[in-house]
């Protein structure tokens, strides 16, 4: 399951709407006999690709794949069939796939068929995987990703209203992974109308699949991001819309009112911070949230740390919150 991990990881940018999928077919003396991953929309599902590089070695053998396979006729063929069809004898599982597509029916085929299932293997590494793909499926609306870059005192931007730069190039350079992986890009008119930021993906390789560039509120006329999609209401509403549109995974890029009001509504399931040893040591500079929070210690939001990583001279602590899920 190690191993198929790692092939749904390395395609993690480039198959959304779909699930990112890994599958490795071993044969009973424990020899790999094929492993595939999901293929960009209207390619092969993980599981064909690993069983059409199998060949005749798929039978009797183990597949190890991180979602349930798909049991419903779409671009492409059921993967429960195709697995049945080829002879393997047991599937072991990641994670139960919630689209209502399948949400067990893929498990049932096997089942019906004889083959042996499995679930649960190395489950916690799947969710985090696929964390983005299955609170879509599940609530309908995007995975919220807020990004925050600031000072160690805690500011987004000088009074004077600067921001550019507070981190270094390499924690740039991760935020352009961060928009690779995400559908939609996300920032409050009032960040465009002052950074007027192009919110575009500068990797090498991934132009092709640019983000969403999504403005809260209106943009001025003049906007570098235009044309962009521009939605107003309530936020809750804008991330129904979104996940309407099919974005699984939404980055947020700013404001400060932006950022407090997802957090408020514990809307937020990633919080990505990226500190520079750098202070204004000063009050009057710009916070990570703008609004009133926690009146005391004791109702101060908590989360769980996932990581924290040095990038050059910059740190980046990713931490989610503490609910079911997250």
């Amino acid at each position: 399951m190690t191993r198929a991990l790692q092939l749904a990881a390395s395609v993690r940018t480039s198959t959304s709407p779909n699930p990112w999928v890994g599958c490795v077919l071993v044969t009973a003396d424990g020899a790999i006999a094929g492993e595939g991953a999901t293929a960009p929309p209207g390619g092969q599902h993980a599981e064909a690709s690993a069983l059409r590089a199998a060949g005749a070695r798929a039978r009797g053998a183990t597949a190890y794949v991180t979602l349930e396979p798909c049991a419903h006729q779409g671009r492409t063929p059921p993967c429960a069939d195709a697995l049945v069809a080829a002879g393997v004898d047991r599937v072991v599982i990641g994670v139960l796939d919630p689209d209502a597509r399948v949400a067990g029916r893929g498990i049932a085929r096997l089942e019906r068929a004889g083959v042996e299932v499995v679930v649960g293997t190395l489950a916690t590494e799947a969710e985090e995987l696929l964390a983005p793909y299955l609170v879509h499926r599940r609530s309908g609306r995007p995975f919220v990703v807020l990004k925050l870059a600031s000072t160690l005192d805690g500011r987004l931007a000088a009074p004077d209203g600067t921001s550019r730069w507070i981190t270094g190039p390499k924690a740039r350079d991760d935020v352009q992974r961060l928009r690779a992986e995400s559908d939609a890009v996300l920032v409050g008119a009032g960040t465009v109308r002052v950074d007027d930021p192009r919110l575009t993906l500068r990797l090498p390789g991934e132009a092709t699949r640019q983000p969403l560039r999504v403005v809260l509120g209106r943009a001025p006329a003049d906007a570098a991001l235009r044309p962009g999609l521009e939605l107003s209401g309530d936020i809750r509403s804008v991330l129904d819309e979104l996940g309407r549109r099919g974005v699984l995974q939404l980055l947020v890029e700013g404001g400060a009112h932006v950022a407090h009001e997802l957090h408020r509504l514990d809307l937020v399931d990633r919080y990505v911070f990226y500190l520079a040893p750098a202070m204004l040591g000063g009050d009057d500079g710009l916070p990570v949230f703008a609004g009133s929070g926690a009146a005391t210690m004791a109702e101060a939001w908590r989360g769980r740390l996932v990581s924290v990583d040095r990038l050059g001279n910059d740190v980046k602590v990713v931490v989610a919150p503490l609910r079911a899920g997250a």
